[in-house]
């Protein structure tokens, strides 16, 4: 990976903190051109530093009211890309974890309420082959929701 210099951690802590930032803001608060920050993003992008831009929607607005995290047990560790394959097509997994300790993996799900929660556990994530527990832990609040640290060196 090539190496991430003072301005492109400068340029990092600004637009994590606001991704629709115009560039032309960005370059007054660093200093530069418009031009400079427009290429350093670009090859941030390129280099994999910047994986993905774009909204984040709050899954309240659309009605689905319950968080949880969800530890999957697999019969084998070895069965983890087949059952990630089919976990990808259950819509309410937003994130799944391949995990050491208690459960071999670890999803976030959403649901609209407790009963449609019940349903993705029961006919869903429970009826994959080689699944053979789960355990839900019900998300009452998100306290904390950032990015990694972007320390900015003299």
């Amino acid at each position: 990976m090539e190496k991430i210099d003072k301005l492109d951690r400068q340029i990092l802590n600004i637009i994590s903190q606001n991704a629709r930032i115009p560039f032309k803001d960005v370059a007054a608060e660093c200093g530069v051109s418009r031009a400079a920050i427009h290429q350093r993003v670009q090859r941030l992008i390129d280099v994999g530093v910047i994986i993905g831009s774009g909204y984040h929607v709050n899954p309240k607005t659309l009605g689905y009211n319950t968080c949880t995290y969800v530890g999957i047990k697999l019969e084998r560790g070895s069965m983890y890309k087949a059952v990630v394959a089919e976990l990808k097509n259950i819509p309410e997994i937003v994130e799944c974890h391949f995990t050491t300790g208690a459960y071999t993996m670890l999803s976030k799900v959403y649901a609209r309420d407790n009963e449609h929660l019940m349903d993705v556990l029961n006919n869903k994530m429970q009826q994959i082959q080689g699944v053979i527990a789960t355990e839900t832990l019900i998300s009452l609040e998100q306290s904390i929701k950032k990015e990694v640290p972007i320390i900015v060196t003299e």
